[in-house]
């Protein structure tokens, strides 16, 4: 279930994250400790490596169709065949063909295929679609490595449910909620004029509906069910609609908004100006500032953003809005301030969890930082988002004061002055420019 802009997650919600570490004190340079031997009992990826004389292939259905020779030609010279009993039931195969129900977690799946591998057997995996579009090409492909695979796509359940209504889906945004958790997906879409979500039983289209209630109501929704199948169904309604009935849990749900309903292509946009968000007395990062920063960040598409000392929200909101699927934390000790960014934030689309407290205080719970913006607070703020950056992280950090500044250079590495002149009317005269006060940003460590 999503959670509007200013709520506080519980702890779980970060459960694919570690937790938060322990502090330890902060210094200027810090020497990593030496990694330890690996133990003789750790699992190592790859077991077989290419010493095995066949590789894996991963063969794409729709419905009990296969796609091209070399696909027909894996199912039939298989040795082992694993798949969904929906997979299984749709394929011929040999009485001496050894056919297993994938019914377990993945690392005895992975166990499975170990076993039969090491008696020299070929190994086919049946799999939904394209295997490659949030299927199983990307986790045995951790476990045994790419060379060990082939993959045989079909054409993939989003394709195909697009397909349905005569849809482009290359404007698309699309997320996956089938084996994994519900909130991302919403989190990715929920601002999207387009966008598809593959559903499951643990997360059904319903589930999907209520979550975007509260977010996107208004939305046109077609949900496509069994795809491929004798069964297959559509279903034409919104999101009410969609939160109110009972679907088939095996599903893509589509969604459009109606007043995109002609796409124009995506908008890459930031650096709005301050007259786009809320704010106090000018408590606002500046447009050319804030451009710069968000630049200097290298936003990843997902993760873990801090905007600590967030003021208007303005960095963390347009992080939102160009990473959607990135989980961004402002934190802000002023409570009406932080009420400035929950109000931003719903202007703008943007989710976002609002931390009203003081930092560093603030950040002991919130799980580590991949990116953190810090536009106010002390150095040791700046010392404790030091200690909590995952590897290859990156910190931007903005001061007016050029002592603080040094100081940060020091721990970042990296430090510009920005200093913009705007121009401004100066009546019957003409145009004058109007300089703002100049900013240092410092940036590192990645």
């Amino acid at each position: 279930m999503s959670r509007p802009p200013g709520s506080m997650p519980p702890p779980s919600c970060s459960s694919d994250r570690r937790s938060p570490r322990p502090r330890r004190p902060a210094t200027a340079t810090s020497t990593p400790p030496p990694t330890p031997p690996a133990s003789a009992t750790e699992p190592t990826a790859a077991p077989m490596g290419n010493a095995h004389p066949h590789p894996v292939d991963i063969v794409g259905m729709v419905g009990g169709e296969v796609f091209g020779k070399a696909a027909r030609q894996a199912i039939a010279s298989a040795d082992v065949l694993l798949g969904s009993s929906r997979h299984l039931a749709h394929t011929q195969s040999s009485p001496t063909v050894e056919r297993l129900e994938l019914t377990s977690p993945l690392p005895v799946l992975f166990a499975a295929i170990d076993e039969h591998r090491r008696q020299r057997r070929r190994v086919c995996v049946l799999a939904s679609g394209d295997p490659g579009f949030f299927g199983m090409t990307r986790s045995l492909a951790d476990h045994l490595g790419p060379t060990a695979l082939r993959v045989h796509p079909a054409p993939s359940s989003v394709a195909l449910a697009f397909a349905t209504q005569g849809w482009s889906w290359d404007d698309a945004t699309v997320a996956s909620a089938h084996g994994r958790a519900l909130e991302p997906a919403i989190a990715a879409i929920a601002a999207a004029p387009k966008a598809a979500v593959l559903t499951d039983p643990t997360n059904p289209p319903e589930a999907v509906g209520a979550a975007l209630l509260q977010q996107s109501p208004e939305r046109d929704v077609v949900v496509v069910s069994r795809i491929g199948e004798d069964d297959e169904s559509v279903h034409h309604t919104d999101v009410a609609g969609l939160a109110a009935g009972r679907f088939d849990p095996m599903s893509v749900v589509l969604l459009r908004d109606p007043a995109h309903a002609v796409p124009v292509g995506p908008t890459i946009r930031w650096g709005r100006s301050e007259d786009a968000f809320a704010h106090r007395d000018g408590m606002i990062t500046k447009a050319e500032v804030r451009a710069v920063a968000l630049g200097k960040l290298a936003l990843h598409p997902t993760g873990v953003m801090w905007d600590v000392g967030a003021g208007s929200g303005s960095v963390g909101i347009e992080a939102a809005a160009l990473a959607p699927q990135l989980q961004v934390f402002s934190i802000e000790r002023d409570a009406q301030d932080a009420a400035r960014i929950a109000t931003n934030a719903a202007a703008h689309d943007a989710r976002i969890t609002v931390v009203t407290d003081d930092a560093p205080d603030a950040l002991a719970d919130l799980p580590d930082p991949d990116r953190v913006f810090i536009g106010g607070g002390g150095i040791d703020v700046l010392d404790e988002c030091l200690n909590r950056l995952t590897p290859g992280g990156v910190i931007v950090a903005t001061y007016v004061v050029l002592d603080r500044a040094l100081t940060a250079h020091a721990r970042l590495g990296n430090m510009i002055q920005v200093r913009v002149d705007r121009c401004v009317p100066l009546g019957a005269l003409g145009v004058r420019m109007e300089p703002i006060n100049p900013v240092f940003v410092c940036w590192g460590p990645a």
